[in-house]
């Protein structure tokens, strides 16, 4: 008996210490990173009436510190997300739901990208980069109760530069074939049937079921977007206006923050940024403007490595070649414990390999193993002509995003801007390629001459709404598909949001000129097009012979009837409006993922199901149904998925509401008037401080948003002077 008590306390005793361990070991096993340079800097940071940060600094290095500094005040536990993200961290923060994307940073080699290329950026961006980066130290080291994981700071310029890598391609859909061929699933054509030879339908990595392989918020299928840009001749006051629309997820890493910047150096700028970002991505600054779309253009080729037997070498060129291979730890929280997961990452001369029991498949995209979007972003930002504002454009680092461009000059233009790979005829990039061949391995992008491009069409403006670019501004202005190599894969979708745009575009310009209203309620329209998907989609549900198997079809029938009845329009004026709000999303999800289209029968069920266990009835009226949630604030909304107005994506909460997370975010409608002067406006879904709860820009832009109203963008700092509520200077 004593023998077994020795026994059973020493297995607890040896228990409690492999916990211990387990909950401590992480940390330990990290090295420091080493700081940035030691410089000094020096910002003056000055926040306006609604929170937003305008920071000013002699250099432009000053102002990127304070562009850290000023973000982590308001919202300090994303920007540590990012960083996580960058050092492989992200499961030990949040837990196995985010192993995936600290797989996908170490399949694609972004530290490998970082490191062989980060000393090849020009010294200006570098120092940029290490000032933003010196931003985010100063704060953790003022606030050292908020850091979350132990080593997590001092960051560097290079873990800035890593989250860039790492996040660019899923914009444009790299998440689709590595999820595919990690989980032993058909690869699809672009609009197109099962690939011959693909692989069955089968799941072996432990990875891939019920996971999804992109940072937060980068999947394509989840991302969308309006951009308008208008001639001076087609204005009512002579301006030149760019309405920037952007859809991004209301909160996260790549959830819209405002700010304005000014340096002593000449860096200008109004706009807004992700977490991670030493400078906007979007806005304007005295002379000129942009916003961006997404674009699905085909950047992405896949290989068929042919091995031999040990799986440890690929024929390449009439020789073979290892196959790259690297094990690697991912470090997963479960409870107070870290727990290390091993997985194995592979690497050819074409890009990452995953191996399936189909065999090796490399995968080669659009900006591989390339660090130039962070010159390109920085350039754009202190360009002050069109030609200056093009040549940064023509140094082709961000790998795909359209540009919907404006000036004070009244220039406007549309750019389906991207990475094109220079591909060989005589093969078919759409299917599997020969993984055995250099002839089918490309080495250079095409021009930036070769990408699509209108500007200053006749009918005086352009527009995108992540619908192809040979629909950009009105009737007779269009791009020509014969004029662009089938090689480039330029997408042929429409969504929409571009037909509906270009509808109310060409009404409203019947007499020549768009007023401010007209373009007012354009942006804010939430109708639907009766053609394309959801036409047909909307037929197939109202013809539907019901009841199919279900037991009781009366409210389904009732349905049925009340959509054959809706006005199409999310305005939430009509009685239809809730049930065609839910009925519509599986549909768009389909079409724009060029995906399976759902039974319309399960889909009308499910939504009816829903409405009468949560409300009661099949008609409740939508904007009790869609909701603006943050905090305490509790607002109706309306707008759906694929509106101009977009409600995109939601959260069913407990009470069977549906809160919005994805959709209209950061909104900017900027003007230059016949002098050339610019002013703007613009509007978040919540605040400045998305994650301050305790402060007054938690939610002060709610209400705001929800009544389609904007905001002054202070962007004179004689002008902010007026209306600045703080202002301190910060040092390092």
């Amino acid at each position: 008996m004593k023998v077994i008590k020795r026994i059973g306390w020493g297995l607890l005793i040896l228990i409690l210490l492999i916990g211990l361990a387990l909950a401590v070991w992480e940390p330990l096993s990290i090295s420091s990173t080493a700081p940035p340079p030691d410089k000094n800097y020096e910002v003056r940071i000055v926040r306006d009436d609604f929170g937003v940060p305008h920071i000013f600094g002699k250099t432009d290095a000053d102002v990127a510190f304070g562009v850290a500094y000023a973000h982590a005040e308001d919202d300090f536990d994303t920007l540590q997300e990012v960083t996580a993200m960058t050092r492989g961290r992200m499961a030990t923060l949040n837990g196995a739901d985010s192993a995936p994307i600290d797989f996908v940073a170490a399949l694609l080699d972004v530290d490998g990208t970082v490191d062989r290329k980060y000393d090849d950026l020009p010294e200006d961006v570098r120092a940029l980069l290490d000032a933003y980066a010196s931003g985010l130290n100063k704060y953790a080291e003022e606030h050292p109760e908020e850091v979350k994981l132990a080593k997590l700071f001092p960051a560097n310029g290079k873990d800035i530069a890593r989250g860039f890598v790492l996040r660019s391609p899923f914009f444009f859909g790299l998440n689709g074939p590595i999820e595919k061929l990690i989980g032993n699933e058909p690869l699809l054509r672009e609009g197109g049937p099962r690939l011959s030879g693909d692989v069955d339908d089968k799941t072996i990595h432990p990875l891939s079921k019920d996971k999804m392989l992109t940072p937060v918020g980068t999947d394509p299928d989840e991302n969308g977007s309006n951009a308008y840009a208008v001639a001076p001749s087609h204005t009512e006051d002579g301006d030149t206006v760019l309405i920037s629309n952007s859809h991004q997820p209301l909160r996260g890493n790549v959830a819209w923050y405002e700010l304005v910047v000014h340096s002593e150096e000449g860096w200008d700028f109004a706009g807004a940024n992700f977490p991670g970002s030493p400078y906007p991505f979007l806005g304007h600054n005295k002379n000129l403007g942009w916003t961006n779309t997404v674009n699905r253009p085909d950047l992405i080729d896949i290989y068929k490595l042919k091995l031999n037997q040990t799986r440890s070498a690929y024929q390449y060129d009439g020789e073979w070649k290892p196959l790259q291979k690297k094990r690697v730890w991912l470090k997963i929280k479960f409870g107070p414990f870290v727990v290390p997961y091993p997985q194995i990452v592979y690497r050819s001369i074409h890009g990452p390999v995953i191996l399936n029991d189909e065999g090796a498949f490399a995968i080669r995209y659009a900006g591989i193993d390339q660090l130039d979007m962070l010159t390109q972003y920085y350039r754009l930002n202190k360009a002050q002509s069109f030609e200056e504002w093009q040549a940064a454009m023509a140094g082709q680092g961000v790998p795909a995003t359209n540009f919907i461009y404006a000036d004070a000059k009244g220039n406007i233009g549309m750019f389906y801007n991207a990475m094109f790979p220079d591909r060989a005829r005589g093969y078919d990039w759409r299917g599997v390629l020969p993984g055995d061949t250099s002839a089918v391995v490309w080495q250079k992008s095409l021009p930036f001459t070769r990408v699509p491009a209108l500007i200053n069409p006749q009918s005086g403006y352009v527009m995108n709404a992540n619908n192809t670019p040979y629909v950009a501004a009105g009737p007779g202005d269009e791009l020509s598909p014969s004029s662009f190599s089938p090689l480039m894969g330029i997408e042929n979708d429409q969504t929409n949001r571009s037909r509906r745009s270009i509808a109310l575009l060409e009404k409203a310009n019947a007499d020549g000129t768009l007023t401010d209203a007209e373009l007012r309620t354009i942006k804010y329209d939430t109708g639907y097009e009766k053609a394309g998907y959801a036409g047909a989609w909307m037929d197939q549900m109202t013809a539907l012979e019901l009841p199919i198997r279900m037991k009781d079809g009366g409210q389904y029938i009732n349905a049925q009837k009340l959509l054959a009845e809706w006005d199409w329009n999310l305005d939430g004026k009509g009685s239809a409006d809730a049930l065609a709000l839910m009925v519509l999303r599986p549909a768009n999800k389909a079409h724009y993922q060029r995906g399976e289209v759902p039974k319309p029968e399960d889909i009308l069920k499910e939504t009816v199901d829903h409405l009468m266990e949560y409300f009661g009835r099949i008609d409740p009226p939508m904007m009790d149904v869609l909701r603006l949630r943050q905090g305490d604030v509790d607002l109706p909304i309306d707008g759906g998925n694929d509106t101009i107005r977009a409600s995109t994506l939601w959260d069913v909460e407990e009470d069977g509401r549906l809160s919005v997370r994805h959709g209209d975010s950061f909104i900017q409608f900027v003007e230059w008037d016949k002098a050339g002067k610019v002013t703007s406006r613009s509007i978040q879904p919540f605040g400045a401080a998305t994650t301050r709860p305790d402060s007054k820009h938690y939610t002060d832009q709610m209400q705001l948003f929800v009544d389609k109203k904007l905001k002054p963008v202070h962007f004179d700092p004689a002008e902010l002077e007026k209306h600045k509520t703080s202002d301190k200077i910060v040092r390092r």
